[in-house]
């Protein structure tokens, strides 16, 4: 290692700019070939830095997701059935309900793929630099609930209300107690302004009863529901099609005799 690169080494370190050595060599080989000029040189360096900053930014944003898996809107199988509104799902993929704070509701059978499509757009708001957190609705209560028991609500109420995108799958599966009736009223009308994605089996119509309170089902829901683009996916399960396919057993019949 020469003196220079000792040197350089230690002004892009204390730059910060380390990771800069990673495509130095190819770089310095394109510009004494000719293929770029001293500015030129300087930004395609620059530009490798950059992108090697978001990438490690988006990875880390992410890994924060907490997603069940990592799928996309583009491998989701819009032929799996006819039912399912298309159309409207991909327009959901342009992000305008989230630079408007604005919500999604998928609602329809077990199975048709509305946590992949919650995730999936999920993913497209971190793509976007969004901050995004997935969980189960009874998850979610639960943490809630412990933060009643230990005195720590305060801040896991906050934990949930800073992503820009909060997902709460499997939304109304069940009867609410009082207490959840509540948290989830705190919950969402502190996140007013952000969007959240939430699945469900039931339609948002459905949903009242589950709430002891009507005065809080009311004012919680009717606030959710009118700022909501509501998609209802209908169709056969979508789960058998994306299961690997086992070899047939072949059996022996039994001899006629």
């Amino acid at each position: 290692m020469s003196v220079m690169d000792t040197a350089l080494r230690a002004s892009l370190k204390a730059l910060r700019l380390s990771e800069m050595l990673e495509t130095l060599d190819a770089r310095l080989l394109q510009a004494h070939g000719g293929e770029l000029g001293h500015l030129d040189f300087l930004q395609v360096l620059c530009q490798d830095e950059i992108t090697r900053r978001e990438t490690v930014a988006f990875e880390r944003r992410l890994k924060r997701t907490k997603f069940e898996q990592q799928v996309t809107l583009e491998e989701f199988d819009f032929t799996a059935s006819s039912k399912l509104p298309a159309a409207q799902i991909r327009d959901l993929g342009a992000l305008r309900w989230l630079h408007a704070g604005e919500s999604v509701i998928l609602f329809g059978p077990v199975g048709v793929g509305k946590t992949h499509i919650a995730q999936a757009l999920g993913h497209l708001a971190v793509r976007q630099g969004a901050n995004v957190r997935f969980a189960k609705t009874s998850r979610i209560l639960a943490e809630l609930a412990g933060g009643h028991a230990n005195r720590t609500w305060d801040r896991r109420i906050r934990e949930l209300i800073r992503p820009d995108v909060l997902i709460l799958d499997d939304f109304a599966m069940r009867q609410l107690s009082a207490a959840q009736a509540d948290d989830l009223y705190e919950l969402v009308s502190e996140r007013q302004g952000r969007s959240l994605i939430i699945t469900s089996n039931r339609a948002p119509s459905d949903w009242y009863p589950l709430f002891p309170n009507p005065v809080v089902a009311e004012s919680l829901l009717d606030r959710l529901i009118n700022t909501s683009h509501q998609v209802m996916m209908n169709g056969p399960s979508y789960r058998p099609n994306k299961r690997p396919k086992n070899p047939t057993i072949k059996t022996d019949k039994p001899k006629i005799t």
